[in-house]
């Protein structure tokens, strides 16, 4: 890979950071993440605009750490219910939300 693969990998792992920072809520940030996902899957990219997309801005913006503080929190109440209910839930939407931006991408081209 190129070193200017590198810098814009760079620059989109800053641009998603700044998003994530600015928009300050997991829950909206998940659900645009896995609709952005599953509308960029769907396309054939190159190589290279696909590490700067998933590599870079995905992996910054839908930081999986968010998620993981979130039910952290709850877990630490000691709510085991509403702890696998977030759980389910969180991972269930983000995946049909992925599944409906797959579709709009293929209906669109």
């Amino acid at each position: 890979m190129k070193i200017n693969n590198f810098i814009y990998i760079f620059l989109a792992a800053y641009l998603a950071t700044f998003f994530r920072l600015t928009l300050n809520n997991n829950f909206f940030i998940s659900i645009i993440g896995s609709f952005l996902v599953g509308f960029f899957v769907s396309k054939r990219l190159s190589y290279s605009n696909e590490k700067i997309l998933f590599s870079g801005f995905f992996s910054c913006f839908t930081s999986f750490s968010g998620f993981i503080y979130f039910l952290y929190k709850i877990l630490n109440q000691g709510d085991w219910i509403k702890f696998i209910i977030f759980f389910n839930l969180i991972i269930i939407l983000n995946l049909l939300t992925m599944i409906f931006g797959f579709w709009i991408s293929r209906k669109i081209t």
